[in-house]
C-alpha cells in the first residue's frame, strides 16, 4: 500500500510547526511519520513536534532543496522499511526552501512508487507585510502549493485578512485556500480518502543561489531574561528569524519557547522537553552579510548570568 505524503512548506515564520502539530495530535492513532527540516545545525523545530505515532526524524545543518537531498531520500527508504509502516509521511521543509527542487527529488520513480507525494500545503501568513508577496522564494512556495493554508487570521482585522487571501488567490489560482489560525486545518484536506497524486512538472535544476545564513548559541546556564529581551531588541532589525528555547533565572522550574518573526517577538512557557538538554539553545536567521557570529555572541554574552560560561555552537554561520 502506497504511504502519502504532505509537503508542507513556507517562509521563514510563517507558522509550518504550529500546523504539523496540529495534523499530528488531530491523527486519531494514524501512523504518521514526522520529517523535520530546519536551517541550522540545532533544529529547535523537531523538539516543538508532539505526537507524531511513527516518530521523527531530524535533517538539521542545512536545507533539503540542496545540501541534504541525499539525506531526504535516504531518510524516506528508512521510513518506509519500518515494521510496522507508516501510514502517511509529513514533511516540513526549511523556510529556506524551495519547494520545486524538493519535489523534484520526490519524484525520485523508486520512492514514488512506494510514497507518492500527495499535497503541496504553503502557509502563508496573513500578518506579514503585503510587500512580502513579492519575494521570490515566496512566490516559489506559492506556486508549487495545491493548498494554502492562511495562518495568523487572529492577528490582522477582517479586511486585511481579507486582501490578502484574494492577493494569494490572484498568485496561485488553482490552489485551493483555507484559514488555519492556530495551525487549524481539516485533516480530510491533507490526506483526501481518495488519493490525489500526480505526477508533477518542474522546472529544470537552477542553480542555488546563498540568501540566508544561520548561527547558533548556546548557554549552559541560566540567562537573564530581562537582558536577553535588550540584545533581541538590538539585534531584532538585522534578523529574519530567531527561534529557541531558554533557561532564565527568572523561572528556574521551567523554560520559556522563544520566536521571532516578521519583526515581531514572543516568549511562551516551554515545559515539554524530551531532549533532557538543559540550558538555552538559540537559531539566528538573517540575510547574508547584515550580522556575525561574533556580533551574536557580544550582544548575547550580556543575557548569561556567568558570561564566559555561554558560548556559540560553531564560529561560522551556514548558508542557504
Amino acid at each position: 500500500m502506497p504511504v502519502p505524503i504532505l509537503l508542507v512548506t513556507g517562509f521563514l515564520g510563517a507558522g509550518k510547526t504550529t500546523l504539523v502539530n496540529h495534523i499530528l495530535q488531530q491523527a486519531d492513532g494514524r501512523r504518521i511519520a514526522a520529517v523535520v527540516n530546519d536551517f541550522g545545525a540545532i533544529n529547535i523545530d523537531a523538539e516543538l513536534i508532539a505526537g507524531a505515532e511513527d516518530g521523527v526524524v531530524s535533517l538539521a545543518n542545512g536545507c533539503i532543496c540542496c545540501s541534504l537531498e541525499g539525506d531526504l531520500l535516504r531518510t524516506l527508504a528508512n521510513l518506509l522499511r519500518r515494521t510496522p509502516r507508516p501510514e502517511a509521511i509529513v514533511i516540513e521543509t526549511s523556510g529556506v526552501a524551495d519547494p520545486e527542487d524538493i519535489i523534484r527529488n520526490l519524484m525520485d520513480p523508486v520512492i514514488w512508487r512506494e510514497a507518492p507525494l500527495e499535497t503541496v500545503l504553503c502557509v502563508a501568513d496573513a500578518a506579514s507585510p503585503e510587500a512580502d508577496l513579492g519575494d521570490p522564494l515566496l512566490l516559489s512556495q506559492l506556486r508549487a502549493a495545491d493548498l494554502v493554508a492562511l495562518s495568523k487570521g487572529d492577528l490582522v482585522d477582517k479586511p486585511t485578512f481579507e486582501a490578502r487571501r484574494r492577493a494569494l488567490s490572484q498568485i496561485n489560482r488553482r490552489a485551493a485556500l483555507v484559514e488555519a489560525t492556530g495551525g487549524d486545518i481539516p485533516l480530510e484536506l491533507v490526506f483526501p480518502d481518495v488519493g490525489m497524486a500526480r505526477e508533477r512538472i518542474t522546472r529544470p535544476k537552477r542553480p542555488s543561489i546563498d540568501r540566508f545564513e544561520s548561527f547558533d548559541w548556546t548557554a549552559a546556564e541560566p540567562i537573564s531574561l530581562a537582558r536577553f529581551q535588550q540584545a533581541i531588541g538590538r539585534m531584532a532589525p538585522r534578523l529574519v528569524r530567531a527561534k529557541g528555547l531558554l533557561e532564565t533565572v527568572e523561572r528556574p522550574d521551567g523554560r520559556y519557547l522563544f520566536q521571532l518573526a516578521g519583526g515581531k517577538a514572543t516568549l511562551a512557557p516551554f515545559d515539554r522537553d524530551e531532549s533532557g538538554r538543559p540550558g538555552t539553545r538559540i537559531v539566528f536567521i538573517a540575510e547574508i552579510g547584515q550580522i556575525t557570529q561574533s556580533e551574536i555572541d557580544e550582544a548575547m554574552s550580556a543575557a548569561g548570568r556567568k558570561s564566559a560560561e555561554a558560548s556559540s555552537a560553531s564560529p561560522a554561520g551556514r548558508r542557504g
